[in-house]
């Protein structure tokens, strides 16, 4: 588990850290600003355990000085390779080390105790360096992206130290790429009142669907998950598709606050959601939920194991795979591995299965009703992708498994009071806060389809626009949950 003393985003710490360092960013003339951010940025870091600093300087002293020797004069490419490698190689042995070594060890613990062979290492009792996977893709992405041609290494160590410690998204992303974000830090940011105001808003978005609806939704969540097999039906059904909207909100929140901090500084970070459970396919999720990693692995592991360019056979392994990968990323828990494999299976049935299911369209004559077929399209993409959350949010698979064949036992039956309204741990009120702030969040993204809210408040009357700011921060004042509840990505 992580300490308490994580400066998080919803926390009173935090509403002193970014005034103080954008006040700061702001008075400080421009060739200083990059000393105060990497200050600012390894202060945030160190909250967590101070000691993991010398973690993250040694991967970045690693890549940094990769990056030097690859572009060296007449190198031979075998050389630039192999330095390419021993980076790749150096850098993930750290995330081996700190986040899978225990969960390995543990399974061959057991493959040896059941083949009786004696298995003396023992397991490491360690805790997982906060957002340790995030920074170290990015990290990757820097060494891969120069040996490619594509960036020129960043000469200027601290500028290249500050790229992967930026606070904002430090411990859970977007994970930037080097040629978005390195040349920022050598560019002068003024003070713009509407980017600045701007980036407030989006914080202020961020801070409404961590606090209002994630913190909320995670009541009944954790009250149900935390003892599954004590429920079955209705309550199950509940909470699973609560935690699909709770996980998109904490996630998505977190990814709002980041960039919009960073927004006020004058950096921009990549959008890492864009409506994701209004998608029609589950190829159009992937491409609209958590951007930035969907692309690194398109990008770094996808196309460099042959992408669709090769044949059927082949292409579905290389879909497979990335997503295996995508799910080990995301924990070290075998329920994680089933949760991308379950994606990856649903890619491949989708491909296998379309002309099949368009024939059946033309049978059943949904196409000549298109809001009709576009409506099942998302009922039944977001079904597949709920189902498929059970194991990224179940304990164990024997857990997973039952709540999955548990859903829909007892729908008829009356759900028994005790325990919370309708079983699940809240009261009525707080179904009432969360089904009301769900459906204003859903109701904002059908108004944004073709751009952003905030540049449709912009051409609203100013009353009409402060009106609506004030009733944002009054709900987050009065319905938040204000627990210093941890984001749910931190734990990768």
């Amino acid at each position: 588990m992580m300490e308490e003393m994580v400066v998080l985003f919803n926390s009173f710490e935090f509403g002193l850290f970014f005034p103080t360092v954008t006040l700061l960013y702001f008075l400080l003339p421009h060739r200083f600003r990059w000393g105060m951010l990497l200050a600012a940025s390894c202060f945030f870091y160190m909250m967590f355990i101070p000691q993991y600093i010398a973690i993250l300087g040694v991967t970045i002293v690693i890549d940094y000085v990769a990056a030097l020797w690859m572009v060296r004069p007449g190198l031979p490419t075998g050389k630039r390779k192999a330095i390419l490698i021993g980076s790749i190689l150096s850098t993930c042995l750290v995330l081996f080390v700190f986040k899978y070594w225990n969960f390995f060890h543990s399974n061959l613990a057991m493959l040896a105790r059941l083949i009786g062979w004696n298995y003396p290492i023992r397991m490491l009792n360690i805790i997982l360096p906060i957002g340790l996977s995030f920074h170290t893709f990015q990290s990757l992405s820097y060494v891969i992206e120069v040996y490619r041609g594509h960036q020129k290494p960043e000469r200027h160590f601290g500028i290249y130290a500050l790229y992967v410690m930026f606070y904002p998204q430090l411990v859970a992303g977007p994970i930037e790429r080097p040629q978005n974000l390195l040349h920022q830090f050598r560019t002068p940011h003024l003070f713009e009142y509407q980017r600045v105001t701007d980036g407030l808003k989006l914080m202020l978005w961020g801070m409404f669907k961590k606090v209002v609806i994630a913190d909320r939704l995670a009541i009944a969540v954790n009250h149900i998950y935390g003892d599954p097999r004590a429920y079955s039906g209705g309550p199950l059904l509940v909470a699973t598709v609560f935690f699909a909207f709770q996980i998109y909100c904490d996630f998505s929140g977190y990814s709002d606050i980041a960039i919009g901090a960073a927004q006020v500084m004058g950096f921009r970070l990549m959008d890492n959601f864009n409506r994701p459970y209004f998608s029609k396919s589950i190829a159009e999720f992937w491409k609209r939920w958590h951007i930035s990693l969907s692309t690194w692995f398109r990008d770094y592991l996808y196309i460099p194991l042959g992408g669709n360019r090769a044949k059927t056979w082949r292409w579905r392994m290389n879909l497979f795979v990335t997503f295996l990968v995508s799910g080990l990323w995301h924990g070290a828990n075998w329920t994680y591995v089933i949760w991308g494999a379950l994606n990856g299976g649903y890619l491949i049935a989708s491909h296998s299965t379309q002309r099949l299911r368009q024939a059946m369209c033309q049978r059943l004559g949904l196409a000549r009703f298109p809001t009709l077929h576009k409506v099942f399209r998302v009922a039944t993409t977001f079904s597949l992708v709920c189902v498929a959350w059970i194991f990224f949010r179940a304990n164990t698979i024997s857990e997973a498994w039952y709540i999955i064949t548990h859903l829909f036992r007892g729908l008829a039956h009356r759900w028994k009071p005790a325990g919370g309204y309708w079983n699940t741990g809240t009261d009525q009120a707080e179904w009432i806060i969360v089904l009301l702030s769900i459906g204003l969040m859903e109701g904002v993204h059908v108004l944004q389809r073709h751009r952003h809210i905030r540049q449709m408040l912009r051409e609203r009357p100013m009353w009409l626009r402060w009106l609506i700011y004030y009733a944002l921060v009054l709900g987050i004042l009065f319905f938040g949950v204000f627990d210093n509840q941890q984001f749910i990505y931190f734990q990768f």
